[in-house]
């Protein structure tokens, strides 16, 4: 069957111009006497909207009952959703918190690593000196003993059991006890 270009600017819910564009294109095509086959609007434009309003309408009129029913279900899922969205974003701050919270403790632990290392050479410092010192007392304690010029005599049998037992004195780092 074959129509005007108006009259399938309107079935198909399509402008004149646009349509006058697509025989241009050569997408389109009309007959002799400047009219347009049906059949060729539907392979270029699919069904007449005229048409589609139709279906659209039988299809409107036996959904609406079940939207109807399905509107608590929606408020419901919508509700669901925003309190989704809510833990979503509680949980989001907290991760967000939590990653402060190790930034903060890494800090803290480079802090005390530095600490550390300067505590630590200061203990090695100490203890060269205090290592140092203990080498220079004991030369110089060798010392007296290889220079002293008079030794004493040796006690008689008696006189040393009558005599005091000396204690040993012990050094420890530099100092004597």
């Amino acid at each position: 069957m074959n129509i005007s270009v108006t009259k399938a600017a309107k079935q198909w819910g399509v402008s004149r111009t646009t349509i006058y564009q697509k025989i241009n294109d050569g997408e389109l095509s009309r007959t002799a006497d400047k009219k347009i086959d049906t059949s060729e609007m539907i392979r270029v434009f699919g069904e007449p909207a005229t048409n589609k309003r139709t279906e659209q309408s039988v299809n409107t009129s036996n959904s609406t009952s079940l939207n109807s029913q399905n509107v608590p279900d929606c408020t419901a899922l919508e509700h669901q959703l925003a309190l989704e969205k809510m833990k979503n974003e509680h949980l989001e701050q907290q991760v967000r918190d939590q990653k402060q919270l190790i930034a903060n403790y890494q800090e803290q632990i480079s802090q005390l690593n530095k600490t550390l290392e300067k505590a630590n050479a200061s203990i090695h410092d100490l203890t060269q000196i205090r290592l140092l010192e203990f080498k220079g007392t004991d030369l110089e304690h060798s010392d007296h003993q290889q220079q002293s010029p008079l030794e004493p005599e040796p006690l008689s049998e008696k006189e040393a059991a009558a005599a005091p037992t000396p204690t040993k004195r012990k050094r420890w780092l530099g100092f004597w006890f």
